[in-house]
C-alpha cells in the first residue's frame, strides 16, 4: 500500500480483513475569538465510506488537559486509542477527512511519530469519494480492539527550544503552512501578527486542487526551498496544516522533517519568542 492512496484502490480493497479505514475530520469556523473548532462525528454518521470509523481529533487523540488545542498525548496512550478503533501492529491504515487532508495527515504524521508506517492519505478524501458517487452508509459498528505498541521517534516532534535554535542555527529550514495573509501579517490569528523569524511560506491549501486532492508530487516539489538532507521543521497555529505539508516532504523524500504540534498557539503567546512580519 502506497502513502498516499486513490479512491480506486480504497473502493477496491476496503474488504480486506487488515484494513482499518478512520475518518479524521474537524471543521473550523473563523469567529471574533479566533477558530471555532466542530468535530466531523455528526457528518460522518450522516454517511461516511462503508466500514470506517471515526478517529476523533477534538477527544480520543490529544491530551483534553493541555492549555493547547490538539495537544500530542503521550504516546502509548494515543497507540491505545487508535487500537480502540481497530488498528494493530500489523494493520494497514487509510485515513480521510472531508476538509482539505489535513486531519488525516495529522492523524498519519501521529501515527509515524509512534513507529506506525503502515498507513495512508486517501488522496481527495471524502470531497472526491462523494464526487465520484461511490457509496456511503450510517452504519457505525463497534471495532474489535487492537494492539498496537508506540516505539516513538522523537525528531518528528519540535518543541519551542529546538524552534529558537533553529532561528539562529543557520542549517534548519523552518517552514510556515499558514495562508500567506498570515505569515505576512495581514491577518492576526494567534495573539501577535507575522511568522516565526526565519521561515519560508508554503501553505498547506496550496498543495491542494479544486477536487480536494493533492497536487502531483512533481508539481510540488519546487514548492520547498529545502535541503532533502537538512533538518526541516514545519508549523502554523495548532500543527494540523503543518501535517500536510509534512507529509508531502516526507513523500518527496526528505529525510528530517518533524512538525512544531503547539505551533504559533504556544509562540505567538510567549514573549520571548520572537515575530516578525514582512515590510
Amino acid at each position: 500500500m502506497d502513502q498516499l492512496v486513490s479512491t480506486q484502490w480504497l473502493s477496491e480493497n476496503l474488504l480486506l480483513e487488515d484494513l482499518v479505514v478512520l475518518d479524521c475530520t474537524v471543521f473550523l469556523t473563523m469567529t471574533d475569538n479566533g477558530y471555532e473548532s466542530e468535530s466531523g462525528r455528526p457528518r460522518f454518521d450522516e454517511g461516511h465510506i462503508p466500514n470506517a470509523g471515526f478517529a476523533d481529533l477534538n477527544e480520543d487523540l490529544v491530551d483534553t488537559s493541555s492549555p493547547y488545542r490538539y495537544a500530542l498525548p503521550e504516546p502509548q496512550v494515543f497507540a491505545d486509542a487508535m487500537a480502540r478503533l481497530g488498528v494493530s501492529d500489523d494493520s494497514r491504515v487509510v485515513l480521510y477527512d472531508d476538509n482539505g487532508s489535513m486531519w488525516a495527515a495529522r492523524v498519519w504524521w501521529m501515527l509515524r511519530w509512534i513507529g506506525f508506517d503502515n498507513a495512508a492519505i486517501l488522496d481527495g478524501g471524502m470531497k472526491a469519494w462523494r464526487a465520484e458517487g461511490r457509496p456511503l452508509n450510517s452504519d457505525a459498528p463497534t471495532p474489535t480492539a487492537g494492539s498496537l505498541q508506540a516505539n516513538v521517534r522523537p525528531r518528528l516532534i519540535a518543541h519551542l527550544d529546538e524552534v529558537k535554535a533553529a532561528i539562529e542555527d543557520g542549517a534548519t529550514c523552518l517552514i510556515d503552512a499558514l495562508p500567506s495573509a498570515s505569515f505576512t501579517g495581514k491577518v492576526n490569528i494567534y495573539g501577535r501578527p507575522g511568522h516565526i523569524p526565519t521561515a519560508t511560506n508554503t501553505s498547506a491549501t496550496s498543495l491542494i486542487t479544486e477536487t480536494g486532492h493533492y497536487a502531483p508530487l512533481e508539481d510540488l516539489r519546487g514548492r520547498f526551498d529545502a535541503d532533502p538532507k537538512g533538518r526541516v521543521i514545519h508549523y502554523c497555529g495548532g500543527g494540523i496544516a503543518a501535517s500536510s505539508t509534512a507529509f508531502i516532504q516526507t513523500l518527496l523524500g526528505f529525510e528530517d522533517v518533524a512538525v512544531y504540534t503547539t505551533s504559533l498557539q504556544e509562540w505567538a503567546n510567549n514573549p520571548d519568542a520572537p515575530m516578525t512580519i514582512d515590510s
